[in-house]
């Protein structure tokens, strides 16, 4: 019930000595993550917790725990470094917490990347968790999730939550949550991810959550229209967003007709997907999807 994380993870953090990386460190091991390392230049030999042993590299880490996975805590300047040395370390999945990481340096990151079997998460995002394998890699509350067959993939962290929040109330429980981040240029796309979901047979139907800027939304539109064939809850974002303002991601910035939010959710509503009106609703929505959905009703595929 779940991809890309679940009970098998072995995560080690980058930067789990710090104030934010420690914190929220705990905070996976408290949901059920197997966090089996930390990576802290100059702290190597020292232990998280009495119980994590730290390294001073990626490498040496992977070496003596085979970690699978990462979640980086590192200062935006560094943050690049980071993901470079977590990919040629043989880590599988990166997720990567850090916001403010210059284009230019994500531009190298990602060319870097097309040469490794790494898959990026981020940055600039809170991650992801799968409550069924009870794996959490990043920042998202644990206590809102529950187990169930909804993926849920979004540009947006508060917004993630909030979508959570009610489908748990509605009584629909999570496969996997990821946040994909919203800097202009991010490791795993919509796209990705749907592809994902669309192979879990655990997966029943996703809620998707976009927002101004680029094109990412009108690609998972493509994607859907062509080869998803599960419901898909979609609400976008910033409807009032004056056109050449950034609206909180750096990646959130209308600079063209098809950045605009009546634009995306017109593509995703013509390949089938069920627009939410508004963010209160995203919950509701996806009930009434589901439940015609069971009735024989707005089957997709």
């Amino acid at each position: 019930m779940s991809i890309l994380v679940d009970k098998n993870t072995r995560l080690l953090v980058q930067g789990i000595t710090g104030r934010e990386g420690g914190f929220h460190s705990q905070r996976c091991m408290e949901y059920g993550t197997n966090i089996v390392a930390g990576v802290t230049p100059g702290r190597g030999g020292s232990l998280f917790q009495e119980r994590v042993p730290v390294f001073n590299s990626v490498e040496q880490a992977v070496k003596e725990t085979d970690a699978n996975a990462s979640l980086i805590f590192v200062p935006a300047a560094f943050a690049s470094d980071a993901i470079l040395e977590a990919a040629d370390a043989g880590i599988s999945l990166i997720a990567c917490i850090t916001e403010g990481i210059p284009v230019l340096d994500m531009v190298k990151v990602l060319r870097h990347l097309k040469g490794t079997p790494a898959r990026l998460i981020g940055p600039n995002c809170p991650g992801l968790i799968s409550p069924g394998g009870r794996c959490k890699v990043g920042i998202m509350p644990g206590d809102i999730h529950i187990p169930g067959r909804i993926g849920v993939v979004s540009r947006s962290g508060t917004l993630t939550y909030e979508a959570v929040s009610q489908l748990t109330h509605e009584g629909l429980g999570q496969s996997t949550c990821v946040g994909i981040g919203g800097d202009p240029l991010v490791g795993s796309s919509f796209v990705d991810i749907l592809k994902l979901f669309q192979e879990d047979d655990e997966t029943e139907a996703v809620v998707l959550i976009g927002e101004i800027g680029g094109t990412k939304e009108q690609e998972a539109a493509e994607y859907i229209k062509r080869e998803f064939t599960k419901p898909v809850i979609s609400l976008i974002v910033g409807q009032s967003a004056p056109p050449g303002r950034r609206m909180g991601h750096a990646g959130a910035i209308i600079t063209g007709t098809a950045g605009r939010a009546e634009e995306k959710s017109r593509a995703l509503a013509e390949a089938g997907a069920a627009i939410a009106p508004s963010p209160a609703e995203i919950g509701i929505t996806a009930k009434k999807v589901l439940a015609s959905k069971v009735s024989g009703r707005g089957k997709r595929g």
